[in-house]
């Protein structure tokens, strides 16, 4: 399923490009709040940031954010309560189809009587009435004493003579329909493939359940199963997409039943105690056998807790059984993607995060922002402002002089405009000349200040914070040379 989200601009939907210079100056804004390199970086990534234009980068939080939100709408829209809905409309239609036909048979039977058809004699024309009646009035008892619940209702049916065709065949294509349902909460690839749930595809089913049986004994023996051979017999089973190893099959299944275990979990108790026993009656106990096996060598082999993790839905609009199932595993990627963002957030470090599931859930765009934010410590090392020392990065000397710069700046920026001859001026005087060379000021020097080394003193000698408190101690002047005439 693909979703579109529509929102006023603000700043975060076009592709930004940020320059080396940029970056390094939000770098040396957080330098200067926080004082921590290791920090200032990551908060970066986690904030986002602002280009020159006012565009705006979104970090972590915002991918968070917004992947709650999008994962809420779902929540807000659907109803899960509309699986069971189906299934009863259509129980409900079937009976009021072979209610109508028994009605119509009835009908049609005593016209015939009454009308005295030629070829059939009075009395077997009453014979068969009567015969009609009766068979009307076991099957209409039948119908009026069916149990309460779905499950039950449908095992009755099971067994029951349809006396109309058009009910009989809406009961078929319901009862195949729960085949599929049944069969999906394990291997929801497989009855993708599989359009017609008859006796043999469900023994191609258990064959196929009894194989991945074999196969999880053999690992749990320590053997090393044949899974190419596997593949060889069932591997038109999944389609485009065929797991590549053993391992690989056994996650997908475990997903597979989690997202069905969702389902019945996220439903009130009513309907899940009706859809999971309705479900299980669908299957032959051969057939329940093997899956209650898979399912015990699964967890034997890769114990996964509890399966399920029941969703809060509020929404209004209906949703078939095999689209919730979809739902369940879109809802899923998300909570793993959550996890991931928020252990990014902990653990300082975007390496754990999933860059094609963003890619999916997110959107293209919001994965073009991951890549810009796990770009940033990248084009500023490429700059040489930072570099990587001890698994931690630092700033090299070329970004030590960007951020003095930098504060030279935000210093001037701060001062205000005054009338001219209400503050000192130093002037150099004769016979001396400035050199590069700088020392630390002492009383009685010549004041030309060096500002980027006496910014960069103060710096190195606390954490920075705006205004910045200067002392004698960090003033650093030019040297200066005698000259003569």
């Amino acid at each position: 399923m693909t979703y579109f989200r529509y929102s006023e601009w603000d700043g975060t939907q076009d592709f930004l490009d940020f320059d080396k210079d940029e970056l390094m100056d939000e770098l040396a804004r957080n330098l200067m709040q926080d004082g921590s390199m290791s920090y200032a970086l990551w908060k970066m990534q986690r904030q986002g940031m602002r280009d020159s234009q006012g565009r705006r980068l979104p970090g972590l939080q915002d991918l968070l954010q917004r992947l709650r939100e999008q994962k809420q709408s779902q929540l807000d829209k659907y109803k899960l309560g509309s699986v069971m809905d189906e299934i009863r409309e259509k129980l409900k239609d079937v009976l009021k189809t072979e209610r109508e036909g028994i009605r119509k048979k009835l009908d049609e039977a005593r016209q015939k009587v009454e009308a005295g058809a030629e070829d059939v004699d009075e009395e077997l024309g009453q014979k068969l009435l009567r015969k009609v009646e009766d068979m009307a009035a076991r099957n209409l008892e039948k119908l009026d004493n069916l149990p309460e619940d779905i499950g039950g209702q449908v095992k009755e049916l099971t067994d029951y003579d349809f006396m109309d065709d058009e009910a009989r065949q809406k009961f078929q294509e319901l009862v195949e329909m729960l085949k599929q349902h049944a069969m999906q909460s394990y291997a929801r690839d497989l009855t993708e493939k599989i359009k017609d749930m008859d006796s043999k595809a469900l023994a191609n089913m258990r064959h196929f359940v009894e194989a991945i049986n074999q196969m999880l004994e053999q690992r749990m023996r320590g053997e090393e199963p044949d899974f190419d051979k596997f593949m060889e017999q069932f591997g038109d089973f999944f389609g485009p997409n065929p797991p590549k190893n053993l391992d690989e099959l056994i996650e997908r299944l475990q997903q597979q039943m989690s997202q069905a275990q969702s389902v019945l979990d996220s439903m009130s108790a009513e309907d899940r105690d009706s859809l999971d026993n309705l479900l299980n009656s669908m299957l032959d106990e051969a057939t329940q056998y093997e899956l209650a096996k898979m399912n015990a060598n699964l967890e034997a082999l890769h114990p996964s807790g509890k399966l399920g993790r029941r969703y809060n839905f509020t929404g209004e609009e209906s949703i078939s059984y095999s689209e919730a199932l979809k739902l369940m595993e879109m809802l899923q990627d998300m909570d793993n993607l959550e996890s991931d963002l928020k252990e990014a957030q902990y653990s300082r470090s975007l390496d754990s995060i999933d860059e094609e599931a963003v890619k999916e859930l997110l959107g293209d765009d919001a994965a073009q922002d991951l890549e810009q934010l796990r770009n940033i410590t990248d084009i500023l090392e490429e700059a040489g402002y930072i570099q990587q020392k001890g698994g931690r990065f630092e700033l090299t000397p070329r970004g030590m002089r960007k951020i003095g710069q930098k504060a030279l700046r935000d210093v001037f920026s701060q001062l205000k405009k005054d009338r001219s001859g209400t503050h000192n001026l130093d002037r150099k005087g004769l016979g001396t000349e400035r050199t590069e060379e700088t020392k630390l000021y002492e009383f009685g020097d010549p004041f030309q200040l060096h500002l980027e080394k006496t910014i960069m003193n103060f710096i190195y000698r606390e954490q920075p914070t705006l205004p910045l408190k200067l002392t004698p101690d960090d003033f650093e002047i030019y040297k200066m040379e005698e000259t003569t005439r």
